[in-house]
């Protein structure tokens, strides 16, 4: 059986790793990377594969960035041509990226089955496109496979049919755990001159967050009163540099002390930071899952979160904007008082991948369309 596994965008290499690190457990499952470039220079792209032992990509679409409709529809295009060219069996699409809605929706009309991971993931928030793109892939997958427990509740409230719904646990987990010995031997810390256990690690990029000059200036307000409890280590997502100079923030931040903004880093080297932090500030959605799993206070600089696990479970605390919030859990966390995590949440045991691929071979026609 065929199986395009999609990939593009950062977050997704690291699940689909999860897949391909038990393929040979499954050799009547033909696994063939797809990568679509939508992230495209080799800080954002050709480390993962380095990282992760990610195979070549059987095919590149090197649709680079662009608008939500350019990137889709560029991807489409190009996805669509592949799939004339070869027919899968089964395309997987993993996570919320402009990606995984193109290249379902090109399976979908095509007669070629859809199969989802991390499907039923949401944050109730339509303004935010990521939102938009997982809501209507679970729309027209045929195999959803959920990390969750909140997502098999909400693909049950919007109709989907039981039988194609799987909680699986989490990819991210497979690939962290799978990792662990090594990110955790490399003591990143050391290199920006921190201590174990004595610095937040910061990561900052979403467009409600950076994109507005007075909500970031806030922001920046509130990181700087941290830098001077706490040293922070800042890898600065390239579109959060281009915003802090375009609103003259960036020299404040470098002027301070406390403030290591850094270049980007792999995804070792991040995980490595993370691991050995006294806390984490972040707008990601998988670093709330990765610090859970770690058992490192979250703060979330988010109003919602479509990983509802990780506040009930685990260690994250939504701040959305509440600033008094922030400097509360801020204290706790030096305090030794901050709230711990319930211990590990069911399936997030490093074994996902391997209960997608048995499903996978397990359904008619690989579950898709008959």
């Amino acid at each position: 059986m065929r199986v395009d596994v999609i990939a593009g965008a950062r977050p997704n290499f690291m699940k689909v790793a999860a897949l391909f690190a038990v393929a040979d457990a499954r050799p009547e499952l033909e696994l063939r990377l797809v990568h679509t470039g939508q992230h495209y220079d080799a800080g954002m792209s050709d480390v993962f594969f380095r990282d992760l032992g990610l195979p070549e990509p059987v095919r590149h679409l090197g649709v680079g960035s662009g608008t939500h409709a350019v990137q889709t529809g560029a991807v489409m295009a190009g996805y669509e041509a592949w799939v004339a060219e070869t027919r899968p069996d089964l395309c997987l699409v993993v996570g919320d990226v402009n990606s995984t809605i193109a290249c379902a929706l090109v399976a979908a009309k095509g007669g070629v089955g859809v199969a989802h991971v991390e499907a039923g993931l949401r944050s109730f928030d339509r303004t935010m496109p990521e939102e938009i793109n997982r809501v209507l892939t679970d729309a027209i997958s045929d195999l959803m496979f959920v990390s969750e427990p909140s997502g098999v509740e909400n693909l049950r409230r919007e109709g989907r049919p039981a039988e194609a719904v799987h909680l699986v646990g989490n990819v991210m987990i497979d690939t962290l755990a799978r990792m662990r010995d090594r990110f955790e031997g490399l003591a990143q810390f050391g290199r920006y001159g921190l201590e174990d256990g004595g610095y937040a690690f910061l990561t900052l990029h979403r467009p409600s967050n950076v994109d507005h000059p007075e909500v970031l200036s806030r922001i920046c307000g509130e990181l700087i009163w941290l830098a001077e409890r706490c040293p922070v280590a800042f890898p600065v997502h390239p579109r959060t540099a281009g915003r802090l100079k375009e609103f003259g923030l960036l020299d404040a931040l470098e002027a301070h002390p406390g403030l290591h903004m850094v270049e980007p880093v792999g995804y070792l080297e991040a995980l490595s930071l993370i691991a050995h932090a006294r806390m984490v500030v972040t707008d990601s959605g998988g670093i709330q899952e990765e610090t859970t799993f770690l058992g490192v206070p979250c703060l979330t600089l988010r109003e919602n979160t479509e990983r509802p696990v990780t506040v009930t479970h685990g260690t994250n605390t939504l701040i959305g904007r509440d600033w008094a919030l922030f400097r509360d859990c801020v204290e706790r966390i030096g305090a030794g008082t901050y709230r711990a995590g319930q211990g590990a949440i069911p399936l997030w045991d490093g074994h996902a991948g391997a209960r997608i691929l048995d499903l996978i071979a397990g359904a008619p026609n690989g579950g898709g369309p008959a």
